[in-house]
């Protein structure tokens, strides 16, 4: 595997806020990859751990949420790779949804 994608999503909705709001939006988190679904999620302590499932590929993915901003990382597979650009885009520009 390659590098991963990452992303900070600055917040000020504090370390609780933001992972409530996580939390509600659960669903919103597959539209950062085409046709992506959440298959899998769970809380280890503040980060949240969850894979998305596109185009047949598996998706490992992170949020670990800090105080005033969000660590997001997504490990894509070869053949997601070559989306990685406009996934990264879209993360930068659409992340603070997730916290909607």
């Amino acid at each position: 595997m390659s590098d991963p994608i990452s992303v900070d999503i600055p917040h000020k909705l504090g370390l609780a806020g933001a992972r409530a709001r996580i939390d509600r939006g659960i669903g919103k988190l597959a539209s950062f990859v085409p046709g992506g679904t959440v298959t899998e999620h769970r809380w280890e302590g503040d980060t949240l751990v969850f894979t998305l499932e596109a185009m047949g590929q598996r998706v490992a993915s992170r949020l670990e949420v800090l105080e005033t901003r969000i660590h997001a990382s997504f490990d894509l597979p070869p053949m997601l790779r070559l989306f990685a650009g406009k996934i990264r885009d879209k993360l930068t520009r659409d992340g603070g949804k997730l916290l909607e």
